[in-house]
């Protein structure tokens, strides 16, 4: 298999690469077994300082791997920078916070001393996605290094030279050869990988079936997974809110990456007392977004990462006009890597622009009589990643997201991953949380000790 850095926006083939053999995956493998017998003992404070070395090098070359990404799979460059700066507050997150998250913890019992020692598993092995490079990648392998595990990155076939730079940022950073470690892998060597004795544990970012593959994988190997899988999102508008504000933000959730995000806003569930002014004022703010090469800072928008994701984007929008949706903005033909910016209404839940989420630039906006009924629509989904209330009264937009099936819930805010906050879904969005204390716990022996 070859690996290809292509530029999606004008189908230059930049580089490839070729697979790893088998001798070189075990090669591998023997790496980061030998890297963990000592990486697990290195204490704290060091590891701290080989993080804030790695913030330091993204924020020197924030604009170089700006440029890479937006290469690599097209995203504009204003937002490739801020997925830069977003790693490197990351790692300074985890760098500051590590160590007390991770703290043996005292329980009372009937013996002289108990408590909770959080250890390392061993190696983590990531199967991460193309639409945010950087992000995704140093989601998973921050938390998890610093835990004491190593880490494996096989990465989306269409970004190899991010995959390639964040391998060599640790390298940089002083890390020991095997930490981190990226796998140009095969789809057969996968299962290898995972059997493999110093792999104690699996995460994917990416789609219901890849998913639902490797977690079958690990668990015929019984390794330990957390599943980052797709959504539906509900962004929910109350007749009470506050248009000047949720207006830029149902645009903002829609558009960022191109549509092309996990959480992103994908189903509108707007009240009818207020349904038609949302509606006319999303469309206008739609027309105003900027089309243009996604290296030039103007651009608001450019292409997707992949021809075959625009076709199939637009295969979903004109199966749903066939059932009866209404396109009142965009095109419903895709042009290579390119789709219009899209505004469907006349949703119902037999559709399929309901029921199947939609990874780029089509916004469903759906009418309902009530806030009750928008709780109904909202929860009618076999996903359950993010939703997003708004409204004046905060009190009530508290209540609705507490009703909400979903792993985040925000009032009057887009839906956005933090290392503040635990990150995950449930139902069909997966299962398990990265980011801030239960991210970095995942990944760890909970050992409880006992002294009589």
């Amino acid at each position: 298999m070859t690996f290809e850095s292509r530029n999606p926006f004008t189908e230059e083939l930049i580089t490839s690469f070729e697979s790893l053999k088998t001798s070189q995956i075990e090669q591998k493998l023997t790496l980061a077994k030998q890297a963990y017998a000592s990486w697990k003992n290195i204490p704290f404070d060091k590891k701290s300082t080989l993080f804030f070395r790695v913030s330091e090098i993204l924020e020197k070359n924030k604009e170089q791997y700006a440029q890479l990404i937006t290469v690599e799979m097209g995203k504009v460059i204003r937002e490739a920078r801020a997925e830069i700066e977003k790693c490197a507050m990351l790692c300074r997150y985890y760098a500051e916070n590590a160590e007390k998250h991770l703290v043996d913890e005292i329980v009372a019992t009937e013996g002289t001393k108990s408590y909770i020692r959080f250890e390392p598993l061993g190696a983590v092995f990531a199967v991460m996605p193309w639409n945010f490079p950087f992000w995704q990648a140093f989601r998973f392998a921050i938390p998890s290094l610093m835990a004491g595990n190593v880490a494996f990155l096989k990465h989306a076939p269409n970004v190899p030279q991010c995959a390639l730079a964040i391998e060599n940022i640790f390298l940089q950073a002083g890390f020991e050869e095997g930490v981190f470690q990226n796998l140009f892998l095969e789809i057969t060597d996968v299962e290898s990988i995972i059997a493999s004795d110093i792999v104690q544990a699996v995460t994917l970012t990416g789609s219901e079936r890849a998913g639902s593959q490797v977690a079958s994988l690990a668990g015929k190997y019984l390794k330990k997974t957390v599943l980052e899988l797709g959504g539906s999102d509900a962004f929910v508008v109350l007749a009470d809110a506050d248009l000047d504000i949720t207006i830029p933000n149902a645009r903002l959730s829609r558009m960022i990456n191109m549509g092309q995000s996990c959480i992103a806003a994908k189903r509108f569930i707007v009240e009818e007392d207020i349904y038609e002014s949302f509606l006319q004022k999303f469309i206008d703010s739609f027309k105003k977004l900027q089309f243009g090469n996604p290296l030039e800072e103007s651009s608001d928008y450019a292409c997707l990462a992949r021809p075959d994701l625009a076709k199939n984007i637009e295969n979903q929008v004109q199966r749903s006009i066939e059932q009866g949706a209404n396109m009142i903005l965009g095109n419903s033909k895709a042009n290579k890597a390119f789709f219009e910016p899209t505004i469907l209404t006349n949703i119902t839940p037999h559709m399929l622009v309901f029921n199947e989420e939609l990874f780029g630039p089509v916004a469903s906006v759906i009418v309902v009589q009530d806030e009750n009924e928008a709780i109904q629509l909202a929860n009618r989904s076999v996903y359950g990643l993010g939703a997003s209330v708004w409204t004046k009264d905060l009190e009530k937009g508290e209540k609705v997201a507490q009703q909400l099936e979903a792993g985040s819930c925000f009032v009057n805010a887009i839906v956005k991953s933090t290392p503040l906050l635990p990150f995950g879904g449930i139902k069909r969005s997966g299962y398990g949380r990265e980011l801030s204390i239960a991210g970095i716990r995942e990944f760890v022996n909970m050992k409880a000790i006992f002294v009589k």
